[in-house]
């Protein structure tokens, strides 16, 4: 249950204002299908969080039990740090002509593919060994992430401080990395 609750809270937190709503807004705005945009942020989160999973899956057996919460606490860093960053507005995929299903789902797995939401679900399922419940915590962490940016469009960023999130998110993230780097290398 640990992992369900760590990527669920986890990955929606991290993209809080990231580049990703960015993208939803974007599309949202060019498509008159909400569904289809819907649907493709569904398959993105759950082709995303399954990646790191699956990927955590095949790292997890090949480390110690240290190793593996060490591995953690560099995701959680990994993703403090890009919630610190800046966020610029992603390129909107004018130039794409597949639909809006399509579009919303390539784009936004491209877009996070490598993301520190994805690295934290490979981290959680490297350390508690259940990346089915990584997975489907973070995929629901992304998409309510996302969702509402579709639903309500601008008012979502100017309804929320999206900065003071982000930061104090960070800072939240950055004290968990600590902890679990303290715990594993038995500093504490």
């Amino acid at each position: 249950m640990d992992a369900l609750l760590i990527g669920l809270l986890g990955c929606l937190l991290g993209e809080m204002g990231d580049k990703g709503q960015w993208l939803a807004l974007a599309l949202a705005r060019r498509f008159e299908r909400r569904g289809a945009v819907i649907a493709g942020l569904a398959a993105a989160a759950a082709a995303n969080a399954a990646l790191g999973a699956m990927t955590g899956a095949f790292l997890a057996p090949m480390l110690g039990s240290d190793a593996r919460l060490l591995f953690l606490a560099l995701a959680l860093l990994f993703l403090a740090g890009g919630m610190v960053w800046p966020v610029k507005p992603p390129d909107p995929l004018d130039n794409w002509r597949i639909g809006p299903f399509l579009t919303t789902m390539l784009g936004l797995f491209i877009l996070g593919f490598g993301d520190g939401t994805q690295f934290l679900v490979l981290g959680i399922a490297v350390r508690t060994a259940d990346p089915i419940l990584a997975a489907t915590g973070g995929a629901i962490g992304m998409f309510a992430a996302w969702l509402p940016v579709v639903l309500l469009r601008e008012r979502f960023f100017k309804a929320l401080p999206l900065r003071a999130i982000r930061l104090g998110g960070a800072t939240l993230i950055l004290l968990a990395a600590m902890g679990a780097a303290i715990s594993a290398l038995h500093l504490a």
